[in-house]
């Protein structure tokens, strides 16, 4: 069984930066299609980033466009969510997802059938 674990959280002043890691234990990532999301308290999932197998095709949510940039390390195995210009309302805790079926990115949470345990970013004022 694939195993998604997410790594690099933490507590940074609005205008700092993070990276967000998602390896795998028992698996390869380059199957699957990725995606990160993100959930605030007392609201939904929401989508991200995203990216495709190859790592060539990588929408984004508007709220991040610009700021954050998701790539993949195939041969390490690893997702990364590079995050700048943090802001206050970036606070969640974030979730990595691998879509195993699908070749390119989708911005749906039902697509993706495996999770990790997810990542708390803290973005003080």
């Amino acid at each position: 069984q694939v195993q998604l674990v997410e790594s690099g959280g933490g507590l940074v002043q609005a205008g700092g930066s993070l990276r967000l890691s998602c390896g795998a234990s028992r698996g390869a990532l380059s199957n699957y299609a990725m995606g990160w999301f993100r959930q605030a308290p007392g609201k939904e999932h929401e989508f991200v980033a995203a990216i495709s197998r190859s790592g060539g095709n990588t929408p984004y949510a508007d709220f991040v466009k610009g700021r954050f940039t998701i790539s993949r390390d195939n041969a390490k195995n690893t997702v990364y969510l590079q995050m700048n210009s943090l802001k206050p309302e970036d606070t969640a805790v974030y979730y990595c997802a691998a879509d195993r079926s699908g070749w390119e990115p989708r911005m749906s949470r039902g697509f993706y059938d495996l999770w990790g345990q997810g990542t708390q970013v803290t973005v003080s004022s």
